[in-house]
């Protein structure tokens, strides 16, 4: 077992004495797992989706802070990702999409608060399009999906095809505001977790139509909230400014200074905040 397993086991563990529970949903891509956080806050229920090879564990001290503010919190596992099963077909983003959706279809009994970070963003922004009866508010942290063409893409990428620790380093270096400590621990597990067939997969399939259009990110309904730290070194410059220019009027955007891709890792505890108080804000816009 690697350090991030090792990691990961722990942090489930430390979740499940906390009384968070784990659900199972079989889906048609694949039997996938779900953190259930009963909570003590007015804010009804919030889930949280995670971004590529990571998982919901990764949000563990999110979901702790939340739980002060939200009546319940729910975190998936992807297929292939965390305690999840793998995929029965290959993973790509319209099988991604099609088991997050039946997931979240039978999880959330209530129009609720959707936050997705990195491609966990992507994947929040099609769920708010395919049913937008079921988010009430879309809170958003430096979101994959938007437009590029196909050589950007092919760049941006790339840096998930790691072949050494010196890649993974590199990796990790975009991802965190600083350079964690530890990165000479887990560089070799990161290169094994990224060599996955079920990442291999999605990122071989991924394809510039797969992308947001500008009118599809105009045509959000509900309030939407854009989080991108300033030191967020990982996502090209441009998907902040696609976001920028075409997410709809109503939509609000803020740039954390300290913040990098990950705030979840970076500040938690102002992350819960900001997430809460824009789902305040949307309650009062929806009357």
């Amino acid at each position: 077992m690697g350090v991030l397993s090792v990691i990961e086991d722990l942090t489930h563990r430390a979740l499940a004495a906390r009384g968070v529970e784990s659900r199972w949903v079989d889906t048609s891509i694949a039997r996938l797992h779900a953190y259930h956080a009963k909570g003590r806050g007015p804010l009804g229920t919030v889930a949280v989706l995670h971004g590529i090879s990571s998982s919901a564990a990764a949000y563990g001290s999110l979901i702790q802070r939340l739980r002060g503010r939200f009546h319940r919190v729910v975190a998936p596992d992807a297929p292939g990702h965390g305690r999840s099963g793998d995929p029965r077909v290959p993973l790509n983003p319209e099988t991604l999409l099609t088991g997050m959706a039946e997931l979240l279809d039978r999880e959330l009994s209530e129009p609720s608060v959707v936050f997705g970070c990195s491609l966990g963003g992507a994947v929040a922004v099609s769920y708010a399009l395919a049913r937008p009866e079921k988010v009430r508010a879309l809170i958003l942290a430096s979101p994959a999906g938007a437009a590029m063409d196909a050589a950007e893409l092919e760049r941006f990428l790339t840096i998930f095809r790691m072949k050494s620790k010196s890649d993974a380093a590199d990796f990790l270096g975009r991802l965190h505001r600083r350079a964690p400590w530890y990165t000479p621990f887990i560089a070799s597990d990161l290169v094994d977790l990224f060599a996955r067939p079920v990442i291999t997969s999605f990122t071989e399939s991924v394809r510039s139509e797969h992308l947001f259009t500008p009118e599809q990110l105009a045509s959000l309904p509900m309030p939407v909230h854009l989080l991108w730290g300033r030191a967020d070194r990982l996502m090209p410059g441009s998907s902040l400014d696609f976001y920028r220019r075409h997410l709809p009027s109503h939509a609000t955007i803020e740039e954390p200074d300290r913040w990098g891709h990950c705030p979840h890792f970076d500040d938690p505890a102002a992350l819960a905040k900001k997430i809460a108080e824009f789902a305040r804000r949307a309650d009062r816009f929806a009357r």
